[in-house]
Order: structure tokens, then sequence, then C-alpha cells
């Protein structure tokens, strides 16, 4: 055993949140959450791995109602195109399936990405330019399973114009929106996500997953 391994609770804490997280989006309680829990979270965010140590991210707290409301208002037509692209007991089901909590959830971030926060070369970020954004994405699971650490469920809202959200929040055309969430605290978390509850889609077996030294190569 290394002598830098977390001691068993401590590791048994974070697989715990790894494997209890989960995708909220109809069970949010109308509590508010704390600023300093909000903190937590969000410092959590901030330390999350990135290229060049850019720190390429900036997080917008909404709690207006009237820009949630605007924000619910595009997607629910996003969510209508969606619905079009499925078909026969594929859309049926989609169109049961509830895909957010905008409204509901205490409070909205947006996480979004600066792509020209360390200048035009960033170490790390020569030869794979999109390594700023995969960044900010290790932000928002950083948050996400602090989060679920803190009782709080997070729900990621996919289904929006990027352009509206821009208009909404009043993003700068240079800033890229990576993520768009709901956080709050819950009623329940689901033992198992809720598309494989609801027959979307089962995990895949890790070993399907998973080759060796070469692409396809699994032994």
């Amino acid at each position: 055993m290394s002598d830098h391994a977390f001691a068993p609770e401590e590791r048994d804490a974070l697989y715990k949140a790894i494997f209890s997280r989960r995708d909220v989006r109809g069970q949010f309680a109308p509590d508010p959450v704390p600023e300093d829990v909000l903190t937590r979270v969000l410092t959590a965010a901030h330390h999350a791995p990135s290229v060049g140590f850019m720190q390429p991210w900036n997080f917008i707290v909404v709690q207006d109602p009237a820009v949630k409301s605007q924000i619910h208002a595009d997607f629910s037509q996003a969510n209508e195109e969606a619905a079009a692209l499925f078909t026969g007991e594929r859309k049926a089901l989609y169109s049961r399936l509830k895909l957010e909590g905008i409204r509901e959830a205490p409070v909205n971030l947006c996480i979004t990405c600066d792509r020209e926060r360390s200048g035009p070369v960033v170490l790390g970020r020569t030869h794979i330019p999109t390594m700023d954004l995969y960044s900010c994405v290790c932000a928002v699971q950083n948050l996400w399973l602090a989060a679920r650490a803190e009782g709080l469920g997070v729900g990621w809202v996919s289904i929006l114009h990027e352009d509206r959200l821009r208009e909404a929040l009043g993003i700068p055309e240079r800033i890229v929106p990576v993520a768009y969430l709901c956080l709050g605290y819950v009623s329940h978390f689901h033992e198992t996500p809720e598309l494989e509850k609801a027959g979307w889609r089962s995990r895949l077996p890790l070993e399907d997953l998973v080759f060796r030294d070469r692409w396809g190569e699994t032994t």
C-alpha cells in the first residue's frame, strides 16, 4: 500500500461520492443553498486540473427567477426540437422524461471557458487546442462530486440554444458556455441513473471498454 493512499474511510467516502452521484432533474427541494456551502463547491471546482494552469473557467451563479424563466423558455423550445429527432417508442419515452430542474432548483450555475485567458500560446495546449475546454469539464466534475458530498443534487442541462444562453446571461462572444447546471438540496437520490431506470440505456460493461496497448487489443 502506498504511503500516499487515503485512509480506508476517506477512500470509501470518495468512491461513495462517485458511485452515488446522479444527474438530478425532478426532486429539488426549495431550501436555499447556504453561501458557505456554495462557496465550498465552487472552490472545489476552482481546484480542478487545468492545462498550463490557465484556470479558464468562470462561474455565473443564477438565482433570479426571471433569468431562470428565460432559460427555461429556451429549454422548452429546444426540447421540442430534440423530441422531433426521435421516432416511435423512443420518441414516446423521450416525451415522458424530465430533463431539467431549471425553475425548481434554488441555484442555477453556468460554467464558462475563457480561451484567451493565458494568451495565444498556452503550455500544454500547443497541439491539442481543446484542452482548455476539457479543463472546464474537470471543474464541472469536481463541483458535482463536492456537491454530492454536501448532500446537494446537480443536473446538467444541455438541451439549450447556445446563442440564447449567451444572450440571457450576457456572455461575451469570445467566452464559451461549457455547462449549465441546476443545483440544490433534493428529496432523494435515485439508486441508479434515471435514464437507466427509465430504460433509455444501460451501463456498458467495463471489460468491453478497456484495451491494452493498442485500440481493440484486450489481452
